[in-house]
């Protein structure tokens, strides 16, 4: 935690410049913003779960528009 104390006869300014300066010194400020949107890691039983559930889709798509149920030439369900 960066900490700064005003010193006599210093402005409110000079002060927070210093503790900016302090701040980007630390490297605090850098590690909060490479970790904004960091996602965690997914295990490996995760990632074939949701592997196998767009494969079933994608082989659900496929049959209907082999059966002629779906729009071949229409893309994307939204």
């Amino acid at each position: 935690m960066v900490q700064v104390k005003k010193k006599e006869g210093e402005t409110v300014e000079a002060m927070l410049r210093r503790f900016k300066k302090k701040l980007l010194q630390s490297g605090v400020l850098q590690a909060a913003r490479d970790n904004r949107f960091r996602e965690r890691d997914i295990s490996k039983n995760q990632k074939r779960k949701e592997a196998q559930a767009r494969e079933n889709i994608r082989q659900k798509r496929e049959y209907l528009r082999k059966i002629g149920k779906l729009d071949s030439k229409k893309k994307g369900g939204r």
